[in-house]
């Protein structure tokens, strides 16, 4: 079979991703937040919980923590009793407050705004970093996240304008 050439492939990608807005016209994330720092925490609380859970637990940390500095400089134990309900919450306090001290140590305390970076953050691989980058920036690097309504991968609507 011959090689795509390089117009025949991005002919090809416009029209599967015209049909995937077609099919996927609403597509947002299951995820409550606010802010690229509440999305980033809250897909980190995600691993291993569902986002019904994680949506009924982030309200009351991002009320009592609601910068990275605040949770940066959290105690620790208070953290864990509001994130318990997530499951594995010391290794998630762990992986928050280590991404909050980061972000506010190395980033000026901005979530940061490309893979090399965010990847930097604990707690963060690439399925975290695309769903912050796709949903909160509307960048894609490419999703594989189920973290949206309708199951289509984030990212998949970056190029739309987004409402919050």
């Amino acid at each position: 079979m011959p090689q795509e050439s390089m117009k025949a492939r991005r002919a090809r990608v416009a029209e599967i991703i015209r049909r995937l807005h077609q099919t996927y016209p609403d597509v947002k994330c299951e995820l409550d937040h606010q802010s690229a720092f509440q999305l980033l925490v809250a897909t980190i609380l995600s691993a291993q919980s569902t986002d019904k859970r994680v949506n009924l637990t982030t309200p009351a940390l991002f009320e009592r923590y609601p910068t990275p500095h605040d949770l940066a400089v959290a105690p620790p134990q208070e953290v864990e009793e509001i994130v318990k309900p997530t499951g594995f919450y010391r290794n998630k306090t762990k992986s928050i407050q280590g991404a909050a001290r980061m972000i506010e140590q190395d980033f000026n305390s901005e979530v940061p705004r490309t893979m090399p970076e965010l990847l930097k953050l604990p707690g963060v691989a690439r399925k975290t970093a695309n769903v912050v980058l796709g949903t909160a920036f509307g960048l894609n690097e490419g999703s594989s996240s189920t973290r949206t309504s309708s199951g289509s991968p984030a990212g998949w609507d970056s190029p739309r304008k987004r409402t919050r």
